[in-house]
């Protein structure tokens, strides 16, 4: 039994939205509010936490991680830089520490973000010239490679695009070393694939940093091996989160064909959505458009799954009774996303024991940008909208350059909310920091972490209040989770996982919200984290 007392305890229960006191036992909530202390006072058996007047939300859920790339990405280069001497330089810096034929990996460069744009393989070749390098472009949806790697894929210039993806090829049609999209794949089959133990063994080193940034849980949508290791973590009693498992498009008949069902497993670990990719990404400029990208005339993205395919290969799914969750950053994307799930609610509903409130929990994965035509429609059909605060202030120099007026509607939270659509907030790292605070400021400001660019931030119309972001990472993913009714809040009944705070976000300067640092992270009423008396 836990008492914590003397507290400013955020409950996100409409019934008693702030208390000073919760009791918890056997890792829920047993009571809440002002009886708590008079009814602990009297036991026995009862620890007691003063929290010093410290402010307690409920846990923090990110609702869209890739789990496996971002705790084995803590292992790698960080290519995150702002100019591309810099990423060059570390690359030499691993290389000379590495011996001859290793491959040395990197994630997080932006062409965007550099002069000259896009490198090419020759720059790798003069920093590493005795090791395959392969750098991942911050969206994912690029990478950058050198001669010994493609030399490692058997890559040439005679090879042809695969459907869905395009090496990069000079004016003479060599490989630049650039490769988009599927064609990531053809280098990717080439590197030694990590071992299920070695990604059990990164994913708990990389634990405790989750929980010091006050993350209870995570969306992952990373694939089988992540999964394994998830359920050799779970099966040692070693997985302190909430993992809601996302699963591959293409594993969809598998699972269909062992009964897998959204929402089975236990509370730790379970089944969430299928998730399939309608299009490509912003910073390669492969998301799908209506209209053409500023500039470029004859560019308006890559569409990987129209509405008809999507439709097609999603009924399975949801005949099957397993929710779909699906990539979709351009407004033409978006638009053929909304279209399939207007005909598989059509299916659901034609379904034995259909009943509206427990109506799979479909989802749009980023919603970037979206045509004015199309913003109702995620609340119509209820479809959730899962978003990533921190792309906003990431991307806005981007979507301004390549979407031109149109970003107007992009990352527009406030837009979907007042629609009525359920809004789920994520960080999608290893593309973005995983820290939910640095995602509560940029939905709160709409401005990067310096400021920039400047008061009332970027397209402030979309700005969020803080209990209206703060629920996009709580009670929006336990919706999404279908766990609404015991996770999300701190009410009676419910999982004691909660985040402890020094300052209280509702009356801190909104610019200080990046700042905040949990003093202490509770998963099902045990410590993971605890740095306070």
């Amino acid at each position: 039994m836990l008492w914590i007392t003397n507290a400013n305890i955020i409950t996100l229960d409409a019934s008693q939205p702030s208390v000073r006191a919760l009791l918890i036992s056997r890792g829920r909530v047993l009571a809440a509010g002002e009886a708590v202390d008079k009814q602990a006072a009297g036991m026995t058996a009862v620890e007691k936490v003063d929290a010093g007047g410290r402010t307690v939300l409920p846990g923090l859920t990110d609702a869209h991680i890739h789990l496996e790339q971002y705790a084995l990405g803590l292992q790698k280069i960080n290519c995150e830089t702002d100019s591309k001497a810099e990423c060059l330089r570390r690359v030499a810096e691993r290389a000379a520490r590495s011996a001859p034929g290793e491959w040395i990996l990197g994630h997080g460069w932006n062409q965007n973000n550099w002069m000259g744009g896009f490198g090419v393989a020759a720059d790798l070749d003069q920093v590493a010239p005795q090791n395959p390098v392969y750098l991942t472009a911050k969206s994912l949806h690029a990478a950058w490679a050198n001669s010994v790697a493609l030399q490692r894929a058997n890559l040439t210039a005679v090879i042809s695009d695969p459907p869905g993806g395009s090496l990069g090829r000079d004016e003479r049609g060599q490989l630049t070393g650039i490769l988009f999209e599927n064609a990531m794949g053809l280098l990717e089959s080439a590197i030694p694939e990590p071992q299920i133990s070695q990604v059990e063994a990164a994913i708990q080193a990389a634990l405790p940093g989750l929980w010091r940034s006050g993350l209870t849980g995570v969306h992952d949508f990373d694939r089988r091996r992540c999964f394994m290791a998830l359920q050799n973590l779970r099966a040692r009693g070693a997985l302190k989160l909430r993992v809601v498992k996302g699963l591959p498009l293409e594993d969809l008949p598998h699972a269909v064909a062992l009964g897998l069902r959204s929402g089975f497993g236990d509370e730790y670990l379970t089944i969430g959505s299928i998730k399939g990719f309608a299009d490509g990404a912003l910073g390669p400029q492969t998301a799908a458009m209506l209209a053409p990208y500023e500039g470029e005339p004859h560019n308006r993205g890559m569409l990987l799954l129209d509405a008809e395919e999507l439709f097609e290969r999603g009924r399975p799914a949801v005949e099957n009774g397993l929710s779909l969750a699906v990539h979709a950053i351009g407004d033409r994307a978006n638009h053929e996303v909304l279209k399939a799930y207007t005909q598989l609610r059509e299916i659901e509903a034609g379904m034995p024991g259909y009943l509206p409130e427990r109506r799979l929990r479909h989802r749009i994965e980023h919603v970037q940008v979206i045509h004015p035509q199309d913003t109702q429609r995620l609340a119509q059909l209820g479809v959730i909208a899962s978003m990533q605060p921190i792309h906003a202030t990431s991307d806005m120099l981007m979507a301004d350059r390549f979407w031109g007026s149109r970003a107007a509607l992009s990352y527009a939270w406030r837009t979907q909310l007042e629609a009525g659509a359920t809004l789920v907030f994520g960080s999608d790292a290893p593309v973005e920091s995983p820290n939910p605070f640095l995602g509560l400021h940029a939905a709160v400001t709409r401005r990067r972490v310096d400021g920039s660019p400047g008061t009332p931030g970027w397209y402030p119309e979309q700005r969020l209040n803080f209990l209206e972001a703060l629920q996009a990472y709580t009670t929006g993913p336990a919706y999404a989770a279908g766990w609404e009714d015991r996770l999300g809040r701190l009410s009676p009944g419910y999982h004691a996982d909660l985040v402890v705070l020094d300052e209280d976000p509702l009356n801190c300067a909104p610019e200080t919200l990046a700042d905040l640092e949990p003093v202490g992270t509770m998963l099902g009423g045990e410590w993971v984290y605890r740095n306070f008396d």
